[in-house]
């Protein structure tokens, strides 16, 4: 079989309208429902995440517990359910921040230059060359450990990415002719950067922040896994993994479930954020 036609089904897919994807359609389920357990918990289970009967301990799935049960007695399926919105709330945390301030260092840096320049990208060019984790954790351990700190570690470590990616995107919009004229007219910097530029130069980094929302509810919850999230027994997808690892042998489910259902929130969101990106390249 020639080259041409291995890749010809994959090209095919690719030309699918996005209705009839079913991993597209996968995808949008998966964040869909995951996005009502964080904002409408008490909407999928009537049970509390901190309250157990020993009476239910280490119950596997049934259709009283989907999820079964803990070590001692929760039902596992609520605290995925309640463990969502402290995840997903310090993913969005993380992103925010890292956008917000990679746009505003990306922009100072791409359109004044000089020392303003040299500065902003020797700091970016230090946090780039130091590994993420050890430079989250070096943060975590500065400012302290809960979800906020964790969503605030998570994102200063991305700030970086972001201030690159955009200030190469203003310095091809700096010589734009429309940029020019607004220079030549004598337009003050602080009116041009969010009139004209940041307007054409914002998209590929909103492009890199939906594709790092995968990679962050990740880091967020492997350092929740590490235990510099919420202090027990508040749930968090990260710690539920935690707190089954030492009965993976007699119940599987206590780490297999939120661990699952980190990988589908992981994996969906990075196949939305692929097709997002791949219609911006399509449309530019």
């Amino acid at each position: 079989m020639t080259a041409p036609e291995v890749l010809e089904p994959v090209e095919r897919a690719e030309r699918l309208p996005v209705r009839v994807r079913p991993g597209v359609v996968a995808s949008v389920l998966v964040l869909v429902v995951v996005a009502g357990w964080a904002v409408l918990p008490d909407l999928f289970t009537g049970v509390s995440p901190i309250d157990g009967s020993s009476t239910t301990k280490f119950r596997p799935p049934s259709w009283a517990h989907p999820f079964g049960t803990d070590q001692i007695g929760r039902d596992l399926f609520a605290r995925v359910v309640h463990g969502a919105g402290p995840s997903l709330q310090a993913a969005l945390i993380a992103i925010t921040l890292a956008l917000g301030l990679g746009v505003a260092f990306g922009l100072l840096a791409g359109f004044l230059g000089g020392w303003v320049e040299a500065v902003i990208m020797r700091v970016v060019e230090v946090l780039l060359s130091i590994p993420p984790v050890l430079l989250t954790l070096t943060i975590i351990s500065a400012i302290g450990f809960g979800t906020l700190e964790v969503a605030v570690a998570v994102g200063l470590t991305s700030v970086a990415a972001f201030t690159r990616l955009m200030r190469g995107e203003v310095l091809r919009i700096r010589t734009a002719a429309y940029v020019e004229a607004a220079i030549m007219c004598g337009t003050r910097w602080w009116s041009i950067l969010p009139r004209y530029v940041l307007p054409a130069s914002v998209g590929p980094v909103l492009a890199l922040a939906a594709l790092d929302f995968g990679l962050v509810v990740l880091a967020v919850s492997s350092l929740s896994f590490l235990g510099f999230g919420q202090p027990p027994p508040a749930p968090e997808w990260g710690s539920l993994v935690a707190d089954g690892r030492n009965y993976l042998a007699t119940a599987w489910w206590l780490t297999v479930v939120p661990g699952a259902v980190v990988a589908a929130v992981v994996l969906a969101a990075n196949r939305l954020s692929r097709l997002l990106d791949a219609d911006r390249r399509r449309g530019a």
